[in-house]
């Protein structure tokens, strides 16, 4: 397994925006934590840009459960890149 790091951006209003799809996109990260993929996520303090780690077998892995998240499906998420990542420390 490898890690991945996640950055990516929020639409505007996107504290208002994601309210109907909140639930949802919690439901897949706490299955991914369970499930030892998600190491974790969240916005930044502004909701303006959004950081992940994630633990997966390939990038492509990490890019398909990114891009099948209801906020990426909705919009919510703009745009998203997902990097190998070696954890120094």
């Amino acid at each position: 397994m490898a890690k991945f790091v996640l950055w990516g951006t929020y639409c505007d209003n996107a504290l208002e925006k994601r309210t109907p799809y909140r639930q949802e996109h919690l439901e897949g990260l706490r299955r991914l934590k369970e499930a030892g993929t998600l190491v974790t996520l969240g916005p930044t303090e502004a909701s303006t840009h959004v950081f992940g780690i994630f633990e997966a077998g390939s990038l492509q892995e990490v890019e398909g459960l990114v891009k099948s998240d209801v906020y990426w499906r909705n919009g919510i998420w703009t745009a998203v890149a997902v990097y190998p990542w070696i954890q120094a420390f």
